[in-house]
């Protein structure tokens, strides 16, 4: 398995369509044909200290390995994402491998 975790902090100014332009875009990653499993939205609401809810947004995506992962990252949908929402104010990834 692959693991693709993103978290993205979003510019401020933002209008609500835009939010919902973005989650829709979030969510058109999740229907890419290599992904098994995929998720997208805000921070959860829990309240501990070593959590960080500081992102707006996250997306987990899960592959059977690396190699779907770079389909991925190379199909068009993921293209056109990344050329009409990345204008984000930081993005972090982080990927995990079991």
């Amino acid at each position: 398995m692959f693991i693709h975790s993103v978290y993205y902090w979003m510019k401020a100014g933002r209008t609500a369509e835009e939010e919902q332009q973005f989650l829709r875009g979030l969510e058109s990653l999740t229907k890419i044909k290599t992904v098994r499993h995929g998720w997208c939205g805000k921070p959860a609401s829990t309240e501990r200290p070593v959590i960080d809810r500081s992102y707006s947004y996250g997306l987990v995506v899960v592959f059977d390995d690396i190699a779907g992962h770079d389909v991925y990252n190379d199909d068009p949908v993921h293209t056109q994402f990344k050329n009409a929402f990345g204008s984000w104010a930081q993005i972090k990834i982080f990927d995990v491998e079991s």
